[in-house]
């Protein structure tokens, strides 16, 4: 690929239209995203583990009246009850006008309640009976630690299998990666066994090399973990330019035959804000402007 990052179709494109994560805890962010970000941006609310989710009924309002795109994130194994999900649900549609959750398992080895999973959640039918009709799930393209491939696959498989018959329109968003090649052998590897669906991929924004370590210990992406301790070279390069390397990398893998498509149908780019939220929102703008 002999373009730069700057004049590359692919890159331009895959950095227009992305979405992004923010703690509903961090108000600083919150405030600034109206000024920082165009209208129609999706912006994700993270459920930290322990939180009370009607805490973020408000920021979720607060950025639906701003002109975003909020998507409260569900957490099924810290969901306590039916009623619990309930009010949950009818508050962030009836509030917040929210029309899209994305659906996780939750970072918890014991459910607080009766979800083991993110496919009862939508099983349950709760959002869909408030017109909540978008729903994304998460997609690993690392795996899971602390799941059996074979078994995230049937997971996957038995969730866009109900959401095609319940008539759910469903995406996927996934787990960040520190090298392109798990990222695009998972691409492959779903476009290979017929899912077509919507697949934003997941980065981090730039950071300290000792912040992307914590969180990709925290978050279980220990195979791309070695990039960062072994690859000397290239964690500086995550660390100096961002995602900008591994963006590139998807990019080159582009098919020729159709150079106005995104590589294997990608839907855009979702950014975590390890750094924090202004770094990586004034880093993707830099990049756009170049």
């Amino acid at each position: 690929m002999t373009q730069t990052a700057a004049s590359s179709p692919n890159v331009a494109r895959m950095l227009r239209g992305y979405s992004i994560e923010v703690n509903p805890n961090d108000l600083r962010a919150l405030d600034a995203v109206p000024a920082r970000l165009d209208p129609g941006t999706e912006v994700f609310l993270t459920w930290i583990p322990g939180a009370d989710p009607m805490s973020f009924i408000p920021p979720a309002a607060q950025l639906r009246r701003a002109g975003l795109v909020p998507v409260p994130h569900i957490g099924a194994r810290h969901i306590q009850s039916i009623g619990q999900l309930r009010q949950v649900a009818e508050r962030l549609v009836g509030e917040a006008g929210v029309d899209r959750v994305l659906l996780i398992g939750g970072d918890r080895n014991t459910p607080a309640g009766p979800y083991e999973s993110s496919l009862g959640v939508m099983q349950s039918e709760v959002f869909q009976k408030l017109g909540v009709t978008r729903i994304l799930i998460a997609g690993f393209p690392e795996g899971n630690p602390n799941v059996p491939e074979a078994i995230l696959e049937d997971a996957l498989d038995a969730k866009l299998n109900f959401a095609g018959r319940a008539g759910l329109e469903i995406s996927i968003v996934t787990q960040f990666c520190f090298e392109a090649a798990p990222i695009v052998e998972w691409l492959r590897g779903i476009r290979d066994r017929g899912i077509n669906v919507p697949v934003r991929i997941g980065l981090a924004g730039p950071a300290s090399l000792a912040t992307l370590a914590r969180y990709a210990v925290r978050c279980g992406i220990g195979n791309s973990l070695h990039v960062l301790t072994e690859k000397p070279f290239f964690a500086k390069l995550l660390v100096d330019k961002g995602p900008l390397p591994i963006i590139r990398e998807i990019a080159a893998a582009a098919d020729a035959a159709n150079p106005a498509l995104l590589p294997f149908g990608i839907a855009g780019l979702h950014f975590y804000v390890f750094g924090g939220f202004s770094k990586t929102v004034d880093w993707i703008h830099a990049e756009r402007s170049r």
